[in-house]
């Protein structure tokens, strides 16, 4: 039996704990989709927050899902081979970090790249940390976090402080790479989204803002998701990459090089988070600010377990996140308390799941939630602004207790492991 074969079987045969999930055929993932955008015209109409679905709604959100969902990829390489990676956040503020020092000096897109470079650094970093020395990934993620801080601070204070425009908290203004929009087709989508029309106008809101002022790295980062999900699933790289994380020792007994293979996953994993640092100061905002990342690496962390450690999942976690971030953007209280309501419609979905499922505790609580949500959105007319500032991080809790109920991480992910353990 060669290698390769013999590492298929080693990762097929992985047990499959909290039961295997159906695979979606792509007509139920269109059935999906066309509901849950019914759901969301449904809570337009009754709400009258026309903005929840518009066109800038979705160009935003998925502005601000992209850092998100690049961190989140990022931890999906680092954890399929065995390496937790908590230390995302750190990686991404190298990124910023990095992509603006060479952005504003060379161009934004050497800015890319330096950017990827400085993420890359600190996944090394990690790498040695956690792989040669076997340090706890925890503890080891927790310091790249914040020796990047310290690290960029100090770098700060003789790179952008002397520079024009600059100042130690702060890079000066960086070009904008090119944003396409495909003429003719955005204006008729966008004007079709302002009639307000039930469905049809939600679903021209969501292609208009994937057609208009769409930046070129937004494009390379949206092929990510599926590059790396044929890179680790459909090459013997990725089945070899992946054994790692399942299980080392019997990867390492057919010949796979562990320690390399956890290395490149914890490289590219820091220089996916760096990617996502330098779109956040290039793309987003077209300057690097001390602190601008916010938690990203973290949201991101979280992205991907709520898609149970795969690269389509993470990205739909991540456009979850991103598109509650851009309610607070525009329209913010308006749109936000909009949200009451269709959380009250969701749960009421979910009362009538668990009692077909017979189990009728889950189904009282979802219904008790359900009515307080709806009692708050019909007594008030607009939300704190504190809650609306708060919403993106609450709804990663709210997700996170919710789905990880039937998630799987990989057997081996966080487990210490050192050369020739199983001889």
């Amino acid at each position: 039996m060669s290698e390769s074969t013999s590492t298929v079987s080693m990762v097929s045969t992985a047990p499959k704990k909290g039961g295997g999930r159906r695979k979606l055929s792509l007509p139920v993932i269109l059935l999906i989709i066309a509901g849950g955008l019914a759901l969301f015209s449904l809570v337009r109409e009754v709400s009258g927050a026309n903005d929840l679905t518009s066109v800038g709604q979705v160009a935003g959100a998925l502005q601000l899902a992209v850092p998100i969902g690049l961190a989140g990829l990022g931890g999906l390489w680092a954890e399929r081979a065995g390496v937790v990676n908590i230390g995302l956040e750190g990686m991404m503020i190298l990124g910023t970090w990095f992509g603006a020092w060479a952005g504003y000096q060379w161009g934004p897109w050497t800015g890319v790249l330096v950017g990827i470079v400085g993420g890359a650094l600190g996944g090394l970093l990690h790498a040695v940390m956690t792989v040669t020395f076997n340090v706890n990934h925890i503890v080891s993620g927790v310091a790249v976090n914040i020796l990047a801080v310290g690290a960029t601070r100090y770098m700060s204070n003789f790179t952008f402080a002397e520079a024009e425009g600059g100042s130690s908290r702060q890079s000066p203004r960086i070009d904008q790479i090119y944003d396409i929009t495909i003429p003719g087709l955005s204006d008729w989508l966008a004007d079709l989204q302002a009639r307000h029309w039930f469905f049809i106008s939600d679903l021209a809101g969501a292609l208009g803002g994937l057609v208009t002022n769409l930046s070129l790295l937004t494009i390379v980062a949206v092929l990510l998701i599926p590059g790396t999900w044929w890179v680790l699933w459909r090459t013997a790289f990725g089945l070899r990459l992946r054994s790692c994380g399942e299980n080392p020792v019997a990867a390492e007994s057919l010949g796979v090089n562990v320690y390399k293979y956890k290395y490149i996953a914890v490289l590219v994993s820091g220089g996916l988070a760096g990617l996502g640092g330098a779109f956040l100061v290039i793309v987003s905002t077209g300057i690097y600010q001390e602190g601008q990342t916010g938690g990203r690496g973290y949201i991101g962390l979280a992205a991907m377990i709520f898609g149970n450690w795969m690269p389509g999942g993470t990205a739909l976690g991540a456009g979850l996140f991103g598109f509650t971030d851009s309610l607070k953007l525009r329209g913010g209280a308006e749109n936000v308390h909009a949200m009451l309501l269709l959380l009250a419609i969701l749960l009421v979905l979910a009362f009538a799941w668990q009692l077909y499922k017979k189990k009728h505790w889950q189904a009282a609580i979802c219904l008790a939630v359900a009515g307080g949500l709806y009692a708050w959105y019909a007594l008030t007319d607009l939300l704190p602004s504190q809650f609306v500032d708060a919403a993106p991080y609450v709804t990663t809790l709210l997700v996170l207790a919710l789905s990880a109920q039937r998630l799987r991480m990989p057997k081996a992910d966080g487990m210490p492991y050192k050369r020739g353990q199983g001889k």
